[in-house]
């Protein structure tokens, strides 16, 4: 067998499980992108995957949380959904916002509150589909 020649290319993230009252997830969307994802993004030199996750959730979707306050659900690696070619590992955490409200802000067209079943229509990246969306 011949080893690939190319090495998966990987984008490292911290990611949010964020769940409302009904159980459903939490999605966003980037402008000028289509698949719906999980809030978070890419850490700053420097930065701990629960502090990356803080200060995006403030910055994408006005919501506050203490690093110290989000629960490790692990790292999970899956296709990444804009860039193709490359795979997302995510350190995921979930994250209890309270009564928090979530709005759309910085790069975050849209968010979305889904099930699997109210999401069919959707594209939701593969990290989100794959472990996270709810049945």
């Amino acid at each position: 067998m011949i080893p690939d020649a190319t090495p998966a290319r990987r984008i490292h993230v911290s990611a949010a499980v964020i769940t409302d009252a009904e159980g459903r997830l939490l999605v966003v969307r980037k402008a000028g992108t289509t698949a719906f994802m999980q809030p978070g993004g890419k850490p700053d030199p420097g930065e701990t995957p629960a502090e990356t996750l803080a200060r995006e959730l403030a910055e994408e979707i006005g919501v506050r949380v203490s690093p110290d306050t989000l629960e490790p659900l692990g790292s999970f690696t899956a296709s990444a959904a804009n860039e193709p070619g490359f795979e997302v590992v995510a350190e995921v955490f979930r994250v209890d916002i309270g009564d928090q409200q979530p709005v759309p802000d910085a790069e975050i067209a849209e968010l979305r509150w889904v099930t699997a079943a109210t999401a069919s229509g959707l594209e939701i990246a593969p990290l989100a589909r794959d472990y996270f969306l709810p049945a």
